[in-house]
């Protein structure tokens, strides 16, 4: 199968399912097994951005969602992300790359928020896979500080005391 238009002439999209719309964004869960030479694609793609990238053709055992911007034109993939789908380890994350004509949108918080929010609905305390490369750093820690503070601020209800393990549960 090849990405582009749908038999009928309808809209292009990335295969695999449609998981999440609001507005004119869109997230595709993509199966490396079922469609490996396009997730394979996403890696040589990252690979061109992030030099510690390894991963190219073991995409088997990975999920990956896939952002698009909708318009009347079709979707148009701004990022993605991946993770393994059984994770000994609780891994969220394994890979994540904004496209670079689309960073400093917020795509990237987004699909980090987005990792974090599967996590919950899997009822999971999830975490990007270690060690974090520096460009995951950049990311996740301004993420995790406006997270915690924003929880604290205004999330936390009356408790006055609460533990780590309490913050990432709610968060």
């Amino acid at each position: 199968r090849t990405f582009g238009a749908d038999g009928r002439g309808g809209r292009r999209h990335p295969p695999g399912n449609e998981i999440y719309r609001c507005g004119n964004l869109s997230m595709f869960e993509v199966d490396g097994l079922e469609e490996r030479l396009y997730c394979q694609n996403l890696c040589y793609i990252a690979k061109l951005f992030l030099d510690h990238k390894t991963l190219y053709f073991d995409v088997d055992p990975f999920l990956f969602y896939v952002l698009c911007e909708v318009d009347n034109r079709g979707y148009h993939p701004v990022g993605y992300y991946s993770k393994e789908k059984y994770s000994d380890v609780g891994y969220n994350l394994a890979c994540i790359l904004t496209f670079p004509a689309h960073q400093r949108k917020g795509y990237g918080r987004f699909l980090i928020a987005f990792s974090y929010e599967l996590s919950k609905k899997e009822e999971k305390v999830g975490s990007p896979e270690k060690p974090m490369s520096d460009l995951g750093q950049q990311a996740y820690i301004p993420y995790w500080t406006s997270t915690i503070v924003d929880f604290l601020l205004h999330g936390s209800g009356d408790r006055t005391s609460m533990s780590v393990m309490d913050i990432a549960r709610r968060t």
